[in-house]
Formats: structure tokens, sequence, C-alpha cells
């Protein structure tokens, strides 16, 4: 199985010739795509903006999707992703007591 990479696309939705509805009819369309994983989109419905986060064997791949279905988008970007917890105190906490936990792996 190829590596499966991460991915940001960005949509803005400024065409008053779609609507909400439609939007909302591509995500279903997106929900059963097979080649790509699509993990979760964050959204501003009132600005247009849709930041989507997918995972997918390349950019082709995506771009292929996304013009067999005509879902327009602003960029497609490879990301990494990191959390807070990587970069404080509670991590390291969290590290410390993992050492000493008697479920140690689990």
């Amino acid at each position: 199985m190829k590596k499966m990479l991460t991915y940001m696309i960005v949509h803005v939705h400024n065409d008053p010739n779609i609507s909400w509805e439609k939007v909302e009819e591509n995500w279903g369309k997106l929900a059963n795509v097979e080649t790509c994983t699509w993990v979760r989109t964050c959204f501003n419905k009132d600005k247009g903006l849709r930041y989507c986060v997918w995972l997918a064997p390349d950019e082709i791949t995506l771009k292929s999707i996304f013009a067999d279905l005509d879902i327009s988008y602003e960029s497609i970007v490879e990301v990494e992703e990191t959390v807070p917890d990587l970069w404080g105190k509670r991590w390291e906490e969290h590290l410390a007591a993992e050492e000493t936990a008697s479920t140690r792996g689990f």
C-alpha cells in the first residue's frame, strides 16, 4: 500500500451561482471517495472559506478527484501536523509517567 501523505486544501466559495446546498451535496460525494481519505473540514460559511484535510498518495490524485466532481479549490499543499501537547510541560510529564507505568506500551 502506498504511503498516504497529508494535504490541506483551501476552497473559497465566492461563486453566487453555487449554493451552500451544492457544497453540502459535494461533501456527500467526497465522503465516498475510495482513493483518498477526507479527514475533516473547518469552514466559515459567512466568509465562504473551507479548509479541508485529506490523506492522499499524491497531489495529482486529489486534483483528479476535484476535477471529476467539478469542485474548485485555491490551493493544495502537503502539510505536517503538530499539537500543543508536544511542546508543553504536559507532554514532558506524560513521557516521564509513561516510563514508570506498569502498563507501558499499552
